[in-house]
């Protein structure tokens, strides 16, 4: 049985469809699964035992090209996915990119979301199975789930996180780097400020003076992680309110941090990519929710403790907002040092 999953973006999307891979393995331990996803995220799959091969999607280079050459290239890639004869695809990102090349590809059965799920209508003229869900398939991961269940009823109950798995070279150099910082053997705590929407990050002075309360009280090492210059710049400064205990930790690729979130004993973050990658390596996580809901993208299980605004506006899914400010300061500093301090219980303490 051959099956291409299509879930092209964004990272921790990404991540959550990851339960499916073990669904699907437990209906038929010898299919072959194929994953059509951005390029960008192309390499948090790669070499995954649970699939036949990744299928990156280059539409961030195809934009920039001229009109005719980004047609070219758009009808090459067509012609190789049409290639391979698909017995399912499952559309689980729901959105008109993706019903585009759900709709390209070559499958005998297409399953998608209903109208009501879809992000943008014309997805579904893509798909020849449209599945609802249920009122306990609330959690993304289970929505994801509910789609390839719809086609193949007969799996195992699997766990709503991962499996991610950790390149060999990746976790090598990972160890290297930590060896020369003198922290191989030391716990480590994962800070990561950033995040996509300007309306989900905390507030930048909690996270110094969290970072400064974990110093004081905790014999931990803290590492600061970040994805962009802005995300950088947030790094550094929560570095310097530590007076340089907590180590802003290097960009690498992408395979590098998963095998660091792996290595480490807890990682605090928003409703991000990283906190996600963790909790699909079973990675405990402290993690804060404001203009999404926690219930629905947030790691599942008594590993997580998931921090939501106490706002009646909770999960407005508005990436501006006036009370941007005052929403991000809504989680407190001591809330979220409790709930490090109540997951993390194999962190040393001081004194």
């Amino acid at each position: 049985m051959k099956v291409l999953i299509v879930k092209v973006s964004a990272l921790g999307d990404v991540i959550h469809s990851l339960p499916v891979l073990a669904y699907l393995h437990s209906t038929c331990p010898q299919i072959e699964i194929d994953w059509l996803v951005e390029e960008g995220f192309a390499s948090v799959l790669e070499g995954h035992p649970l699939l036949h091969q990744v299928i990156p999607l280059k539409t961030k280079r195809w934009r920039k090209m001229p009109i005719i050459s980004m047609f070219r290239a758009v009808f090459k890639f067509a012609k190789k996915l049409r290639q391979e004869h698909y017995d399912f695809v499952f559309d689980l990102q729901g959105n008109s990119k993706s019903g585009f090349f759900t709709l390209l590809s070559r499958g005998n059965d297409k399953y998608g979301f209903e109208r009501r799920l879809v992000r943008e209508w014309p997805n579904i003229l893509a798909t020849s199975h449209r599945i609802g869900i249920n009122s306990a398939e609330h959690h993304i991961s289970q929505r994801a789930l509910a789609v390839v269940k719809a086609a193949l009823p007969n799996g195992l109950d699997i766990r709503l996180a991962g499996p991610l798995h950790v390149v060999s070279a990746a976790r090598a150099l990972v160890k290297q780097q930590l060896e020369k910082l003198d922290l191989l053997d030391r716990p480590i705590v994962v800070l990561n400020y950033g995040t996509t929407w300007q309306t989900k990050l905390w507030s930048l002075e909690n996270w110094c003076q969290l970072a400064c309360k974990l110093r004081n009280n905790c014999n931990a090492a803290l590492l600061l992680t970040w994805g962009n210059e802005e995300e950088h710049d947030a790094a550094m400064a929560i570095s310097m309110a530590t007076d340089g205990y907590a180590i802003v930790w290097p960009r690498g690729s992408l395979p590098e941090l998963v095998a660091l979130l792996d290595h480490v004993n807890l990682v605090v973050g928003c409703d991000t990519g990283p906190v996600h990658i963790a909790a699909a390596l079973g990675t405990p996580t402290v993690s804060m929710y404001r203009s999404t809901d926690s219930s629905y993208s947030g790691p599942v299980g008594a590993n997580h403790i998931l921090l939501q605004t106490p706002f009646s506006c909770v999960n407005c899914q508005r990436k501006q907002c006036e009370k941007d400010a005052e929403c991000a300061a809504s989680i407190t500093v001591d809330v979220a040092y409790s709930a490090i301090m109540e997951i993390g219980t194999d962190l040393p303490l001081k004194g």
